[in-house]
């Protein structure tokens, strides 16, 4: 949070309520009194969720993906970060609130990614889709009145679907909020990715809240991320992305 910013609006969705906060060269949305979507000009790590969910799309044993699905999208703020390392990469978000979508073009310069964007409900999508990517990451939480909730638990038909989106080599992702209120809902997805894949990685950040597993056939170690260092060039952001954790759990 930057200390010269404020809040410049209230916008009330379909599916959350979220005040937007400015300064002179940074943007933010704010959901249940949490980050929900960070902008920036010039930089582009936080030290939160987002620099994980980045550091996971970068996991693919088999190099850079050619190709990304973001199931939840917001602000985009991962994929700034993400376009910004992959500059040829294939980006394609689902989400379901249009408004926030909207939002986002106005106030985080969204479309600037090149971003394909459907404006749908995910778990729908996915049960038709037929298309395969490189990385395939679950991102997927909606606002309460006073804290986020995933909208639907994990079970093995939604597993089946995530699985058939990702290509061979590929890499499936999750981000999972920690803390109280939500150690079940981690509990059970660290459990049935375990169960499912041979390899299981995750990522954490020394001052955020969150959690990312990565699971595949084969995903790489945090050595690789390295590589990736020196595309930051503001030195805060080659601070947080060595801080960036990465530690196997099977």
């Amino acid at each position: 949070m930057l200390p010269s910013m404020r809040r410049t609006g209230i916008v009330h969705t379909r599916f959350q309520s979220l005040e937007i906060w400015k300064s002179e060269l940074a943007t933010e949305f704010r959901v249940a009194g949490a980050l929900h979507a960070s902008f920036h000009k010039t930089r582009f790590l936080t030290g939160l969720a987002w620099d994980l969910i980045a550091a996971a799309a970068l996991l693919r044993k088999d190099g850079p993906p050619r190709s990304i699905l973001m199931l939840g999208l917001a602000g985009g703020t991962a994929f700034r970060v993400l376009r910004h390392l992959l500059p040829d990469c294939k980006l394609t978000a689902i989400d379901i609130d249009s408004e926030i979508v909207g939002l986002a073009r106005e106030h985080m310069e969204l479309d600037a990614l090149d971003i394909e964007v459907i404006t749908t409900d995910a778990y729908p999508w996915l049960a038709q889709n037929q298309r395969q990517f490189d990385v395939v990451f679950d991102d997927i939480y909606l606002a309460g009145k006073t804290d986020v909730f995933r909208p639907q638990a994990w079970n093995p038909e939604l597993l089946v679907h995530l699985r058939r989106a990702t290509a061979p080599g590929g890499v499936l992702a999750v981000n999972l909020v920690t803390g109280a209120g939500h150690r079940k809902m981690q509990s059970l997805t660290r459990k049935i990715l375990r169960d499912a894949f041979p390899r299981v990685r995750s990522l954490t950040t020394p001052a955020g809240m969150n959690e990312v597993l990565v699971v595949g056939e084969a995903v790489a170690t945090r050595p690789q991320l390295d590589a990736y260092q020196e595309n930051f060039r503001d030195w805060r952001d080659r601070v947080l992305w060595d801080r960036v954790e990465v530690r196997r759990i099977s």
